[in-house]
């Protein structure tokens, strides 16, 4: 009688092993099949992915889940191994993404510019300034007498990064607890543009999202454009397959190969919101491409175009 017993757990054994495998093959393909994308608001409020993704995922057969945050939340979710890759934007948190060996192959992919907008009355006076630190100075200055507000993003975004930097040359980094004509948002960058045109205040804000608002922002306008230090480049980085093995390398590789791609490029090329291009792509650029900080461009386009 203890026979059949025995056979039967065993076949039972040998049903649920089965199941398990299946299982944990169909869980592998599932996983395959989805790119886990962290990046910029910009890209994404933009109307860019939405402009590249649905090509991709076509031509691919693989689907893109986008986690859309500032630069520096994007990369933070990459290092917990909860993304593929990252699109951002900000060249020191790249650099200390790639050293700490989270982030690998970091390529340049395309770039627009930022801009300074503020109240249309222009009460400090920068309207028509190529120098983004004068217009700085200036508005502080007009902060100081109570005749101006600035709003910060301060959300550790590529943006926000770019403003510190800013403030950092005048050798006089603002604070909401200090200044009162410095407002701390901690939002993206599509919010800090409406709360810049509700309260007639001065932001610092990338093309692309400018563009996408505009019509939006009454109260607001373009002053200050033009400022070398204002150029803004993109930068794909895989996460590091060894610090998290379970990531989906394949895909990732495919979606970077893809936007680094003559088909991605000129994808990103031909983007335009009310007749104006929002992206300059430069992958295959390669001195334009160590000009904007990527001197290893080259050799990182030969890595990816090699792989399968």
């Amino acid at each position: 009688m203890k026979k059949p017993s025995k056979i039967l757990a065993i076949a039972v054994s040998l049903v649920v092993f089965v199941v398990s495998v299946l299982a944990y093959e169909q869980y592998l393909h599932s996983q395959s099949s989805v790119v886990v994308l962290a990046t910029t608001t910009s890209t994404y409020d933009s109307g860019l992915l939405d402009h590249l993704m649905p090509v991709f995922e076509g031509r691919h057969g693989i689907s893109v889940h986008i986690i859309s945050v500032g630069t520096g939340q994007a990369i933070e979710i990459a290092k917990r191994g909860d993304a593929d890759l990252v699109l951002v934007h900000s060249k020191k948190l790249e650099l200390e993404f790639v050293n700490s060996t989270y982030g690998v192959h970091r390529v340049g992919v395309m770039y627009n510019d930022f801009m300074i907008i503020g109240p249309v009355n222009d009460p400090s006076g920068v309207d028509g300034l190529t120098n983004a630190t004068e217009a700085f100075k200036k508005i502080a200055d007009r902060g100081a007498v109570g005749s101006a507000l600035f709003i910060s993003r301060a959300d550790k975004s590529g943006t926000n990064m770019l403003e510190l930097s800013i403030w950092s040359k005048l050798g006089m980094p603002p604070s909401n607890t200090t200044q009162a004509w410095y407002l701390e948002a901690s939002a993206g960058m599509g919010t800090v543009l409406r709360m810049a045109n509700e309260k007639e205040a001065y932001t610092l804000t990338d093309r692309a999202t400018w563009l996408s608002f505009r019509t939006q922002l009454t109260k607001t306008a373009v002053l200050v454009q033009g400022d070398k230090i204002l150029l803004n480049p993109y930068a794909l980085i895989l996460v590091n397959p060894e610090k998290h093995p379970l990531r989906n390398r394949e895909g990732a590789v495919t979606l970077a190969k893809f936007m680094i791609s003559e088909e991605g490029q000129d994808l990103i090329a031909d983007f335009t919101r009310e007749g104006e291009t929002l992206f300059t792509p430069f992958a295959r650029s390669f001195e334009e491409a160590e000009s904007l900080g990527f001197p290893d461009q080259e050799q990182e386009v030969a890595w990816y175009d090699a792989q399968p």
